[in-house]
């Protein structure tokens, strides 16, 4: 195969799987919580035709050799934890929180994710739960008859009852945080679970230990801005259609020696 065919389609390949997390992206710019994602590219091995500093001659060096490399690949997708901007709601268990931390969610399976939405609702139980059912860790139980439910800033949650004006509290809400909050798995729903790279969570009060704060009645929108990301995309597909000019010209040469053997 002629080099040049190789490391183009490299090149395709690579862009392609840009293009995917840009469309990601855009696809989710209005998803509660959503953080986005930024490829990371590495070059590929380079062959050594001439290695740099061998000698040229007996009293002299080569200054730089001759590398010839054999394209790029994607090594990672990096989720950037930015804040997104605060949306106000007014609704009583939409909770938004301002810093780092994340909502801990209780799976079916026992397993415990992480999550930036706090658009919380209430179940047949009376607990908190997200959109899909998952319970709040710790949970939360809102007792009958409840006529106003206060989510401090620091996490405590203190109702008040029919017939009883004086403010009960029924429990308190913690953050996780991670050393490494780029390491955790995105598993959809919003969620996100625990990895090595990740390293165990950090339970804190909200306030507390670098937690942030928690705004009763707003919600955290996505962090994605979709002026950027359409940036992103007119300079994917231009270096797309770069590497797909290099294929052209490729076989254009290969074509033209073909016709003259």
């Amino acid at each position: 195969m002629h080099g040049a065919l190789f490391v183009a389609k490299t090149g395709l390949g690579a862009q392609d799987t840009n293009l995917k997390l840009i469309s990601n992206n855009l696809a989710n710019v209005s998803t509660v919580g959503f953080k986005k994602d930024r490829a990371s590219f590495e070059d590929l091995v380079y062959q050594m035709r001439r290695q740099p500093g061998a000698q040229s001659s007996e009293e002299s060096q080569l200054p730089s050799g001759l590398q010839v490399g054999s394209g790029v690949r994607v090594v990672g997708s990096q989720k950037l934890f930015e804040d997104g901007d605060s949306i106000v709601t007014g609704e009583t268990y939409d909770l938004a929180i301002s810093g780092r931390g994340f909502f801990q969610i209780s799976l079916p399976n026992g397993d415990l994710a992480y999550s930036r939405n706090g658009q919380f609702h209430i179940n047949p139980d009376g607990q908190l739960v997200t959109a899909e059912g998952y319970l709040l860790e710790p949970n939360i139980t809102l007792p009958e008859e409840v006529v106003e439910v206060t989510v401090s800033a620091d996490g405590l949650v203190n109702v008040i009852t029919a017939g009883d004006p004086n403010p009960q509290e029924i429990g308190q809400i913690q953050l996780a945080d991670f050393i490494n909050p780029a390491g955790l798995q995105a598993m959809g729903q919003n969620l996100f679970l625990e990895t090595a790279a990740s390293n165990a969570p950090i339970l804190n009060n909200p306030g507390d230990g670098g937690a942030g704060l928690i705004n009763q009645g707003m919600l955290e929108g996505s962090n994605v801005n979709a002026v950027e990301e359409l940036v992103n995309m007119i300079t994917t597909q231009r270096a797309y259609e770069m590497n797909s000019k290099v294929i052209s010209t490729a076989d254009q040469m290969l074509s033209y020696v073909t016709q003259n053997l």
